[in-house]
């Protein structure tokens, strides 16, 4: 277990660095510049600010030092707002970010399951198709599509709840469903599968022959091992939810961190760039991380695996 999880780890350190690096590149091989602005910025004062944030230094050198600023956890100064630095932006965004996309997952994974359940023991029944339906509509219907809908219906129309912004826990109910959908969706499909799956295996059958309850062997056998695909996926699902975050943030003028990337992006601000994709890569890796851990401890047989690697 413990050699399996520090070679885990290894290929988690290495993939944050790949990560960086191909962002760095990426980014500074795009044309333009984030003070490029002919006709508006004098030559004099292009150059200053090229030196002043050290663009005008070779691409080589630049990658250095920002290896060597992310290993002291500084991102550095915002181009656009050099009186802000990226290590600001993200303390004030990241907690809104971690509390909607948090919220959007806990939906996603209690209707999921609970879906996905009911479905598969009233197989070929009202509620099995009522399932499937939201499950299909939740993949079909995409997050911004969804947002505009209930923003028009339960904000505008029917006023239950704000339309935008994040002031009260009100303002976090409607987008977090938005959030949730395609995710929600996944799982109750999966989980319907796997139930079918797992409610025709042998051990079931004997349990069910020694005469437990049927909720005891629903709850304590059948979902038990049903729910491993699902965990498997939760890192996928999860970083759904975190590019999803990305257009809902900006529809309901949540100050995230997805805010602040688009806005970053829309203004060639490297270090805010680089560093929201730092800080999204890690939540990313450091989930799945967990999650194949977590794995390995809920079944038995990926532990002894694991271990022989």
């Amino acid at each position: 277990m413990l050699r399996y999880t520090i070679n885990r780890l290894k290929w988690a350190i290495i993939t944050l660095w790949a990560v960086i690096t191909i962002t760095f590149i990426i980014m500074h091989s795009i044309p333009g510049n984030p003070f490029a602005k002919e006709g508006v910025m004098p030559p004099a004062v292009y150059d200053n600010l090229q030196a002043h944030y050290g663009l005008d230094k070779p691409l080589l050198t630049q990658y250095g030092n920002y290896l060597l600023e992310v290993l002291r956890f500084d991102f550095g100064p915002s181009l656009k707002s050099s009186s802000i630095s990226v290590n600001d932006y993200i303390v004030n965004g990241f907690p809104v970010s971690l509390h909607l996309g948090a919220q959007a997952l806990a939906i996603a994974i209690f209707f999921g399951l609970i879906l996905g359940v009911i479905a598969s023991l009233y197989r070929n029944k009202w509620p099995d198709y009522l399932s499937m339906i939201i499950a299909i509509v939740g993949i079909s219907v995409p997050n911004f599509i969804l947002a505009t809908v209930l923003i028009n219906y339960l904000a505008i129309e029917f006023k239950i709840l704000p339309v935008a912004t994040w002031a009260t826990w009100k303002h976090t109910i409607l987008p977090s469903i938005a959030l949730s959908m395609m995710p929600l969706a996944f799982i109750a499909r999966l989980m319907r599968t796997s139930m079918l799956e797992v409610m025709g295996q042998d051990y079931i059958l004997t349990a069910k022959a020694k005469g437990l309850k049927r909720s005891s062997v629903i709850i304590k056998h059948a979902i038990r091992n049903a729910i491993l695909p699902v965990i498997t996926i939760l890192g996928i699902l999860t970083a759904n939810i975190v590019t999803g975050s990305f257009i809902i943030e900006r529809i309901f003028g949540i100050p995230g961190m997805g805010e602040m990337f688009v806005k970053g992006i829309f203004n060639r601000d490297y270090p805010v760039i680089l560093g929201s994709t730092i800080v999204y890569s890690a939540i990313l890796i450091v989930l799945i991380f967990i999650v194949d851990v977590a794995y390995t401890l809920i079944d038995p047989r990926i532990k002894v695996t694991g271990e022989s690697k």
